[in-house]
């Protein structure tokens, strides 16, 4: 009889627990099935964040010190080159020896001229002296004496006239001889031993690379955007080296061919930049701080509104909403928003493209 009783007091307890175990086991079945109705997505908090728009474009580097050097005379032909293309030059350094075989005769030919007048002029003056003496002791005429003091005169003044011309020569033989006006490094050398040289361009063209500035043409879409000291962000094409300078100079004639109106900036001292170099530059035109960004992606569009989705708590369960905004500007991939969102909401960044409004979601 014990016996009996205790098989059906354990054949109970079996009963009971196979009873319990199927309620938990429905329970969890009914909220898998809930949960696999629901659409998987991906979320993220929106904050405020600071939305920086550059214009990209490409410009070019100029120096500002890009010499052609020219004569101060006419020019003549080249007798001998002091200088090689690459060479570093300094102020007074002699570039050019021209011909002046001309001149050096001249001044010969002025100089002996000098001699021999003063020699005819050192005997005036002995003949005026003694004439003068002799006046002096009452004999001889006066106008013996004028005579003598007179050709005296216009010795001296031959003689000054003469050496006016040696210092006019002398002035035009130095200019015969070319030096540089600045320092720098001979760029172009376009000239021979024999050649005439008159100091056109591209001749000798002497370039100066510690005073860079890079000059670039924007549309002119851009005008009421550009700005003077404006950031400008340099960068030099495959590779990691940046330059960050500010607009120092803003054309004022839009181009009627390229529609487009140039900047320029100045740029530090690198052996990094050379003259005529095509760099990457992107100009700082809008900076607006706390503002909301999305994925340029994630924006929707129907026949009304621009739209996003975004996920909201429903009475415990997560539903998609349509969140219609106001895009504005685009940079790189994202776009600004300028109304319909506030900090901390959560977006949908992926799975929103199936989604309608109020449909189950879920981030599981």
């Amino acid at each position: 009889m014990q016996k009996t009783i205790y098989s059906l007091l354990t054949l109970f307890i079996l009963v009971f627990n196979a009873c319990k175990n199927n309620k938990t086991t429905v329970k969890e079945t009914t909220t898998n099935v809930a949960e696999s109705k629901a659409f998987h997505v991906t979320t993220e908090i929106l904050t405020p964040t600071n939305f920086k728009h550059y214009i990209d474009l490409y410009g070019t580097v100029e120096s500002e010190n890009v010499y052609n050097v020219t004569s101060k005379s006419v020019g003549g032909q080249v007798k001998e080159i002091f200088i090689i293309k690459g060479d570093v030059v300094k102020i007074g350094q002699k570039l050019l020896q021209l011909d002046n075989s001309y001149l050096r005769k001249t001044l010969a030919a002025i100089e002996q001229n000098i001699l021999s007048i003063q020699s005819q002029l050192n005997f005036a003056n002995t003949l005026y002296e003694k004439q003068k003496n002799l006046f002096n002791e009452k004999i001889g005429s006066e106008v013996q004496l004028i005579t003598a003091k007179n050709n005296v005169d216009n010795l001296e003044n031959q003689i000054k006239v003469l050496e006016q011309q040696i210092a006019v020569t002398k002035e035009q033989l130095s200019f015969t001889t070319v030096y540089s006006e600045v320092e720098g490094v001979v760029e172009e050398l376009n000239v021979k031993v024999g050649e005439n040289f008159v100091g056109a361009p591209n001749q000798i063209k002497i370039v100066n690379n510690n005073k860079l500035k890079i000059k670039a043409l924007v549309p002119e879409n851009y005008l009421s955007n550009v700005k003077l000291n404006a950031t400008m962000i340099v960068s030099l094409p495959n590779s990691n080296i940046n330059f960050t300078t500010k607009i120092s100079l803003i054309g004022k004639i839009i181009d009627p061919l390229s529609r487009s109106f140039f900047v320029e900036a100045k740029l530090p001292t690198s052996n990094n930049l050379k003259p005529n170099q095509l760099l990457q530059i992107k100009i700082l035109d809008m900076d607006i701080q706390n503002a909301f960004t999305v994925p340029v992606n994630i924006l929707q569009k129907d026949e009304k509104d621009n739209f996003i989705f975004i996920a909201v708590n429903n009475d415990g369960k997560l539903i998609a909403k349509k969140q219609v905004v106001k895009p504005s500007v685009i940079y790189g991939n994202l776009i600004l928003i300028t109304e319909g969102l506030s900090n901390q909401m959560q977006i949908i960044t992926t799975g929103y493209q199936n989604l309608y409004d109020g449909q189950l979601i879920t981030t599981k």
